[in-house]
């Protein structure tokens, strides 16, 4: 069995095809989706529309590329339903230099305050980290510590080694069987295994040989796989132990 540690559910091309998309997940073998929403609206749509489906959990954050325009305005809302118990993780939130560097004190006083709401609240916390790592460690070495997950990484061995000394997980997405992904396969080869989540990020980054198409979790498996193949185990044990760590760090999930 396999969990998507990151997928987006709510998003607008799902909304018609939902139904069908997870009879596939099951079907390949995912037994839980951490459903991911990065709006107030989009985190109240998707707990009305799978309150029935306990094997999808939810967290919410705000991205760091949309705090200028929605951080303050949600916030609290957000925080609101973290303190109530309707999320399992804070996120993803984090640092994004790519796209909104000019928004980078911004972000930095965001990712803090849903790191002190994480360990508030007792949750862990969803990363998205992009051309930020040395201000990322800076800021996570600032507070108290919390658990976390850097989704999609995508830097270097040495940003994954120091993660990995504070104790957090990284999760590889379908970027990893790009034939250009030297680095990240390289990652996913060294990271310890009791430290490793895998994702789909659906509806983006679909691994091969879905590349350019729409992704959804059941292509999980066929990341699994090539991180399996890439380790020299088996795709039985990269499942069990991936499983494994996302209960770890999410806690348990009842069946649906």
């Amino acid at each position: 069995m396999l969990v998507d540690s990151h997928a987006h559910l709510a998003h607008e091309g799902y909304l018609e095809s939902l139904d069908v998309l997870l009879a596939r997940a099951q079907t390949a073998g995912v037994s839980r989706i951490i459903n991911i929403s990065t709006s107030l609206e989009e985190l109240e749509q998707a707990l009305s529309k799978f309150k029935a489906c306990s094997w999808i959990d939810h967290a919410c954050a705000i991205t760091p590329q949309d705090v200028a325009q929605l951080g303050e305005l949600q916030f609290e809302a957000i925080a609101a339903y973290a303190r109530k118990g309707a999320l399992i993780a804070i996120g993803e939130t984090g640092l994004d230099y790519y796209y909104t560097q000019e928004t980078k004190f911004l972000q930095k006083d965001f990712l803090k305050r849903y790191l002190a709401l994480a360990r508030q609240c007792h949750l862990p916390v969803i990363i998205h980290c992009r051309d930020a790592f040395k201000d990322f460690f800076s800021v996570l070495d600032e507070v108290e510590p919390v658990r976390g997950v850097l989704h999609c990484f995508t830097g270097t061995l040495e940003d994954a080694q120091e993660l990995i000394n504070r104790d957090w997980m990284l999760s590889v997405s379908g970027i990893v069987t790009f034939k250009k992904s030297e680095v990240l396969q390289q990652v996913a080869k060294w990271v310890p295994l009791d430290h490793l989540l895998i994702e789909t990020d659906a509806p983006y980054l679909a691994p091969q040989p879905f590349r350019g198409k729409p992704n959804e979790p059941s292509y999980l498996v066929h990341t699994a796989k090539f991180i399996a193949q890439l380790r020299g185990i088996t795709f039985e044990e990269l499942a069990a132990s991936t499983t494994a760590n996302a209960t770890k760090l999410f806690g348990p999930s009842k069946a649906c």
